[in-house]
């Protein structure tokens, strides 16, 4: 399931809007690192195209993850002001949309009622994938990585057609050069 329905489906079309107002879409080619382990981040990203790997210096930069459309990075950072634990790479010519970081803090600190979306859906996305950890690490019941769409809550489920079709609206308004587009970069 793709991660970034988890949150467009907690936010309200105005909260959606706002962030595709704000954000900026940024192509990157192949081998670009997006997010470089301890050093500071200054946006989260949403995966719109293309493929991510995760990985860590502690195991020698081995590839832990494989990140596809709709997966989002550097809530972790975001939430808890430290640097990333992880390294995210593009592995093949990939669409990213950037939502800065100093302008979502400033909407969360002044908006209360989007704050309150913005923090339920991110805390919903990372308790599932503790949840996937915890399994993966044998406590508990076994299950897939992969949390499958009927192992969520009804409440959550409802949402999920809407961030579909909020999802697709944000690559169509893309397609049609909406977005205000970011220089690539390259950091080879």
């Amino acid at each position: 399931m793709q991660k970034v329905f988890l949150i467009l489906g907690e936010l309200s079309d105005d909260d959606v809007d706002w962030i595709i107002q704000t954000s900026k879409w940024q192509e990157i080619t192949a081998n670009t690192t997006l997010i470089e382990e301890g050093k500071p981040v200054d946006a989260i990203y949403i995966l719109l195209e293309g493929t991510l790997t995760v990985s860590i210096s502690a195991l020698g930069g081995k590839e832990i993850a494989t990140l596809t459309s709709g997966e989002v990075v550097g809530e972790m950072s975001f939430i808890d002001y430290r640097p990333p634990s992880a390294t995210v790479t593009s592995s093949e010519k990939s669409l990213v949309l950037s939502i800065p970081r100093r302008e979502l803090a400033a909407k969360l600190q002044f908006d209360i009622s989007f704050a309150s979306r913005f923090y339920r859906a991110l805390a919903i996305l990372l308790s599932l994938r503790m949840r996937g950890l915890v399994s993966q690490l044998g406590y508990g019941k076994a299950q897939a990585e992969e949390v499958e769409l009927e192992q969520l809550h009804p409440h959550l489920l409802e949402n999920i057609t809407l961030a579909r079709a909020r999802f697709d609206w944000i690559i169509r308004r893309l397609r049609t050069n909406q977005f205000k587009p970011i220089i690539p970069q390259n950091n080879d």
